[in-house]
């Protein structure tokens, strides 16, 4: 199948309280990560930086206007394949060698996938027989030969950590589970959380390369008791309390 080249590689949306998402339209939901920008008065955060495909820094540039602090929630190539644009570099302990030697690259060639992975996915809810790309970043881009960049971080995060923009404060959360080092950014002020992977709407991932189902499970009892007015997840649409409450509890009956 040709693929087109598409005209924009991202979309955005405001969402209020001074956050923006940033997608990428013509990314398969598998792959199709949330990138979360927090507006800060002496700094910003960019929260996940994508598939790196395309540069995120000049997509959104006028976003970013200010000091600003990539952080990977964890480092799946989905989650930090633009993190290597940015001067200001946040990842857990856990994860930190893996972002400098670009451990979890993924080939975008979903031919070069077995079909027992692709029938397993299929089987979750994620078909990817028509590919991860719906289109081209540019001309010549090749699915096969694109490699997520090595990089490294600039401050290493641990759990109960705080992240400043000087009138935003955030508290690092380990959520391992999905991967060793998955954080999360806890905003206690307004009920804020920002869940990378560890909780999102959508079938979550826990049998995969690093992922621990017995740590998840404890992952996600912790959730349950957090007071959360809104959770931005990694992937799908952001939900509340009630509906962190669901997921939680659908993840426990099927494996705790």
């Amino acid at each position: 199948m040709t693929l087109k080249i598409a005209s924009k590689w991202f979309e955005r949306r405001a969402i209020g309280d001074d956050i923006t998402l940033l997608w990428e339209p013509h990314v398969a939901p598998l792959l199709r990560c949330n990138i979360w920008h927090v507006r800060g008065r002496d700094s910003d955060l960019l929260i996940d930086t994508g598939l790196g495909v395309a540069s995120l820094r000049d997509a959104a540039r006028d976003l970013f206007e200010k000091p600003l602090a990539a952080i990977a929630t964890h480092t799946h190539m989905d989650h930090s394949g633009g993190m290597h644009e940015f001067d200001r570099r946040y990842v857990h302990a856990a994860e930190a060698e893996a972002l400098e030697r670009a451990e979890n690259h993924l080939s975008l060639d979903v031919t070069s996938w077995s079909a027992q992975t692709r029938g397993w996915l299929a089987a979750i809810g994620y078909d990817v027989s028509m590919g991860f790309l719906t289109a081209l970043p540019h001309r010549g881009f090749d699915l096969a030969a694109h490699a997520l960049e090595p990089t490294i971080a600039t401050r290493v995060l641990g759990e109960g950590q705080f992240v400043d923009t000087g009138d935003r404060v955030f508290e690092v959360l380990h959520l391992p589970g999905h991967s060793p080092g998955s954080i999360g950014l806890w905003e206690k002020k307004t009920g804020t959380l920002f869940s990378g992977d560890a909780v999102y709407d959508g079938p979550l991932l826990d049998e995969i390369p690093g992922a621990d189902i017995a740590v998840y499970v404890r992952t996600m009892k912790r959730l349950r008791e957090l007071p959360v007015e809104v959770v931005h997840a990694g992937h799908d649409p952001s939900f509340g309390r009630a509906r962190l409450v669901e997921l939680v509890d659908a993840y426990l009956a099927r494996r705790a």
